[in-house]
């Protein structure tokens, strides 16, 4: 099964969309979400501070501005093939 790693924080509804997207995807493309808040590692607050939500997928990431309903379509149906 995949793995689908988001960076956040707590109380960011930036960070609650993303998640909620994310979901929407669960049936047709199963994954296993790990959630990493970005405050309990300072590499992780250093790398992350500002472009959270973070999705990475096999290598692949998609940062908030990038992150929409259609390109997390996009980066899960190619980590299927």
């Amino acid at each position: 099964m995949r793995k689908v790693t988001l960076y956040m924080k707590e109380n960011c509804s930036l960070c609650m969309e993303a998640e909620t997207l994310l979901s929407l995807f669960k049936k047709d493309y199963p994954y296993e979400l790990e959630e990493k808040d970005i405050y309990e590692d300072d590499g992780l607050l250093e790398q992350y501070q500002l472009s959270i939500p973070v999705i990475e997928l096999n290598g692949k990431q998609l940062n908030c501005e990038e992150m929409n309903y259609a390109s997390i379509e996009k980066l899960l149906k190619e980590s299927s093939r």
